[in-house]
């Protein structure tokens, strides 16, 4: 295990809020985080994504201060998370993905023992507000639906008004409409300068709230950067439906790409992944080619579809290729 020297947390601007350099962590002879590294910026919603067991939940631990890193240097606002815990709790917020709430206590008697603990804490109605449970003040914890707890939970994280936020498959168990409500507090919260690092596993809601993210398997790193720069990185998607007098032989390549083709139905698909060119201009010229190769034929392109590619078209190349 290494050993990290005692600091004071800092404030200012210049200095990165979570910085992670060699991080690694073991369980026994398991090695669960093998050597990664990623920085956010104050302010920022950084989404740490990955398949289960790749190492996101562990990594969360030891930013959090629940356990020191058997390796490599992490810090939070300056501090080391565990050294400097004390320090540093006034000033994190925690969403884990199972809380420790008390069942027979009313949701306004857990806000006002949370209120107890916490140095400046927001008011209650203020806090339940933020989230749309002020109905349910009265109500015992136990009685609260799942999405109505995890909704609970984020109130308690933010009470604070912490500079960092964890939240830890935050919307798992939430409705949509929830769900959307938790996106908008997230994001006012990042506006206000909260910096916030984001675990989950809906795919949209890390492409609509991250500016960076970084896609872990098997304890690392495989994809990092913007949300835009590591989607515009996988291509362009072109699928057609192909017509039955059509060869497979007889389909172009598309700026190098061949065709993978699949069946549903009975019916051939063709569909492309376009990678060469520049981002903005690579789909238009391989559409053009294509529909220049289907006049050519005489013949019309069935269900043509042209779109980006998404994050999970990333995250599921991350783990395919990867296995």
């Amino acid at each position: 295990m290494s050993t990290q020297a005692m600091s004071t947390p800092v404030t200012t601007g210049t200095t990165a809020a979570i910085e992670v350099s060699g991080l690694r962590q073991r369980y026994g002879d398991f090695e669960a985080v093998r050597g990664i590294d990623f920085t956010v910026a104050p302010g920022q919603l950084f989404a740490l994504l990955g398949t289960n067991g790749a190492g996101k939940t562990t990594t969360m631990e030891v930013l959090e201060g629940f356990r020191p890193a058997a390796d490599g240097t992490v810090r939070l606002l300056g501090a080391d998370p565990y050294a400097d815990r004390k320090a540093l709790r006034p000033r994190v917020g925690i969403m884990l993905q199972e809380s420790g709430l008390i069942g027979d206590l009313t949701v306004a008697e857990t806000v006002d023992l949370w209120r107890d603990l916490s140095p400046r804490p927001r008011g209650r109605d203020e806090a339940l507000g933020l989230v749309d449970l002020v109905d349910k003040s009265g109500v015992a914890v136990r009685q609260l639906s799942g999405g109505q707890k995890r909704r609970l939970d984020l109130a308690l994280a933010v009470l604070g008004r912490p500079e960092v936020l964890f939240l830890d498959e935050p919307t798992t168990g939430m409705d949509p409409e929830a769900r959307l409500v938790t996106w908008r507090l997230v994001q006012d919260l990042v506006d206000d300068g909260t910096t916030v690092l984001l675990t989950t596993h809906y795919l949209e809601e890390a492409e609509r709230l991250a500016s960076e993210i970084a896609i872990m398997h098997r304890g690392e790193i495989r994809v990092a950067g913007t949300v835009t720069d590591v989607v515009a990185g996988h291509g362009d998607r072109i699928a057609f439906r192909v017509s039955a007098d059509t060869p497979i032989d007889a389909l172009p390549r598309l700026d190098g790409a061949a065709p993978e083709i699949t069946v549903n139905g009975g019916d051939l698909t063709a569909r492309y992944i376009v990678t060469d060119g520049e981002t903005g201009a690579r789909a238009h010229r391989a559409v053009a080619n294509l529909l220049a190769w289907a006049g050519g034929r005489g013949q019309s392109l069935d269900r043509l579809s042209v779109r980006p590619a998404s994050l999970e078209d990333v995250f599921l190349t991350v783990v395919e290729d990867n296995r």
